[in-house]
């Protein structure tokens, strides 16, 4: 018999995710869709009732976004400059009405190559809390997405929230999107950058680009590149001529493996130059 439950604490819910396998829904932005018209066949956990994994708070060492967090909420919470470039991102999820009632930790479980918020967390180095019965245990973003739709979570685990290191929320930063059109739309190519910068110069650099590999990656090379630049036009010669072997775009509806490549590195540049105070960041639609 297929089970619904909607518990109204964090150990009720991690006592029945120990009994069976469920289904978790948070804001349904992604569940209802993929379900369609097809009778359900999973146990059904409705985490709605959780209030205690709601909302954004600082702790000595990180900035905690509980997993319920809508991205509205994000939008709304003062942050630091260096939260910018992912405020940016939430803006572009969807609608205003998916905005209100998406959480941040699905956009996440969801594990889509063009997930708008992943490249923007990737900058900031954050990391996903995993919660079980047994244990609390938290890994790097970049070790929790495995692949399209996988994740590292395992049975009888849920996500709790995500953590930013306080000394990665450093310096400004900047998002760019590439779509097909300017507005609700999935990604061609996307990019997000922070920079630290001391005396007009770049000390630190992080860039992440998604939808152009199975999973958004950070651009070691890139990030080489930037640093100890001036705050000029040499970073866009930087981003131009840094190897970008990470990336490993696929063709599809949306575009070619080629033209994605050639996006990604123009969108880079601009997420570069936004985080620099240099150029305005904006949505940009394919030719």
């Amino acid at each position: 018999m297929i089970r619904y439950a909607k518990p109204t604490t964090v150990d009720e819910a991690l006592a029945l995710l120990s009994e069976a396998p469920w289904r978790i829904l948070a804001g349904g932005t992604d569940f209802y869709p993929a379900q369609g018209a097809k009778p359900f066949r999973e146990n059904v956990l409705d985490i709605n009732g959780l209030a205690t994994l709601r909302g954004i708070a600082e702790t000595d060492s990180h900035w905690i976004v509980g997993a319920r967090t809508t991205w509205s909420d994000l939008v709304r919470h003062p942050l630091p400059a260096a939260f910018d470039a992912l405020k940016q991102a939430a803006r572009e999820v969807g609608s205003v009405q998916i905005q209100n009632v998406a959480s941040v930790a699905g956009n996440l479980c969801n594990a889509s190559p063009a997930a708008d918020g992943v490249p923007a967390l990737l900058v900031l180095d954050a990391e996903v809390e995993l919660r079980s019965l047994a244990m609390v245990r938290h890994l790097p973003l970049e070790k929790f997405i495995l692949g399209n739709r996988r994740t590292e979570l395992q049975p009888g685990e849920m996500v709790t929230a995500i953590r930013v290191p306080k000394n990665a929320a450093t310096g400004t930063s900047a998002f760019v999107k590439l779509g097909a059109r300017r507005y609700l739309v999935i990604s061609i190519a996307m990019a997000a950058a922070r920079l630290t910068i001391k005396d007009g110069v770049v000390s630190n650099a992080a860039v992440a680009v998604g939808a152009c590999s199975a999973v958004a990656r950070r651009l070691a090379s890139v990030e080489a590149a930037l640093r100890s630049l001036p705050v000029n036009d040499a970073l866009v010669g930087a981003v131009q001529s840094a190897p970008m072997d990470e990336l490993s775009p696929i063709d599809d509806v949306r575009g070619s493996a080629e033209y994605r490549l050639d996006a990604a590195r123009e969108i880079v540049a601009r997420a570069v130059l936004g985080a620099a105070g240099h150029a305005p960041t904006e949505r940009v639609a394919a030719a």
